[in-house]
């Protein structure tokens, strides 16, 4: 949604808004808060922040894409996404790979790819093929197959509270965690993570259809407060890691409607956040690598706004330009 409308802030009702109302400013606050989240689990890998930034951060953004999932005709939705997803997949990839050519050998290392042609392969291949400055690409190819899916049921049955949707969540929560561990190593553009990528964006858009009731604070504040806290095992969704059985991806759920609350309150003051969220896909396909060369040399207080401002100012940069926009949003 590249169209700014009318904000619409939480009445304590829930976040149920009409489709034609144009772009949220929560929702950019949230994705904000999201992508800051993303870049701070990679700036701090280990310790209590890390652990709590990882019982949530991405989920969160699977489920605010349901929340704004409306049912499109299947096969022009599926092409759309296709191509308007995988262009500035494989355009921000390849930008990588060409500066990994030239960053590593400077720095007296081998490139990360660098047995050619066989190193196509792994490239095409993306998923758990894909680490170090490129490790964060799961992300978009797994959203764009979790969205062609889902936006296939949806145009089925529009209501996400219709009872049929039960079986149809249910068999991909059984699938999700039925996986067996060997396939955490071949996952396909993300492909293993798609199940409960799924089941998150049901969550969003069956959450926005519910009215908000005093009561919800309780289980809400409960397995967020005990994910935040450590009590709950921590998420790994690329490598199809969801800790307990429901308790973790519920806590997370938790979370992320907290963080969409706190974000409909704040969105009128907060500026930054929202700019932030909008550049939210350039600093998820960047920041990896900004932490990736720099962490040796730079100190994780200073590394996290670097890793932040620079992608952003990227973003602000690629924005300018028709050209640049066509390839790489």
């Amino acid at each position: 949604m590249e169209n700014r409308g009318r904000s619409t802030a939480d009445d304590g009702q829930g976040f149920q808004w009409s489709p034609a109302a144009g772009r949220l400013d929560w929702i950019d606050v949230a994705r904000g808060i999201g992508i800051v989240a993303v870049v701070a689990g990679h700036v701090w890998t280990r310790g209590p922040l890390r652990d709590a930034i990882y019982s949530f951060h991405m989920p969160l953004f699977f489920l605010l894409s349901g929340m704004l999932a409306q049912p499109r005709p299947v096969l022009a939705f599926a092409r759309r996404q296709v191509a308007g997803q995988m262009r500035p997949y494989a355009a921000f990839l390849a930008l990588l790979i060409a500066a990994d050519q030239i960053i590593e050998p400077l720095r007296g290392n081998r490139p990360i790819f660098h047995q050619w042609p066989d190193d196509l392969l792994p490239i095409l291949l993306g998923g758990t093929w894909l680490r170090g400055p490129y490790t964060i690409f799961w992300f978009v190819p797994c959203l764009m197959v979790a969205r062609i899916l889902f936006n296939a049921v949806q145009a089925r049955w529009p209501d996400p509270l219709d009872r049929r949707w039960g079986g149809v969540v249910i068999a991909m929560l059984a699938l999700a965690y039925a996986l067996p561990p060997w396939a955490r190593h071949v996952s396909v553009l993300g492909s293993l993570s798609v199940p409960m990528a799924f089941c998150l964006l049901w969550a969003g858009t069956a959450w926005s259809r519910i009215s908000w009731r005093g009561w919800m604070w309780v289980p809400i504040l409960l397995l967020s407060g005990a994910a935040l806290a450590g009590l709950l095992p921590t998420l790994n969704m690329k490598a199809g890691d969801y800790g307990w059985p429901l308790l973790s991806i519920g806590a997370a759920v938790a979370t992320s409607l907290l963080l969409c609350r706190i974000s409909a309150r704040i969105a009128p003051a907060t500026r930054i956040l929202a700019a932030l969220g909008q550049a939210s896909l350039v600093v998820m396909y960047l920041h990896v690598a900004f932490v990736h060369y720099l962490r040796p040399h730079m100190a994780a207080w200073l590394l996290l706004p670097v890793a932040l401002i620079v992608p952003f100012g990227i973003d602000r940069l690629i924005r300018r330009s028709a050209v640049l926009r066509r390839i790489f949003l």
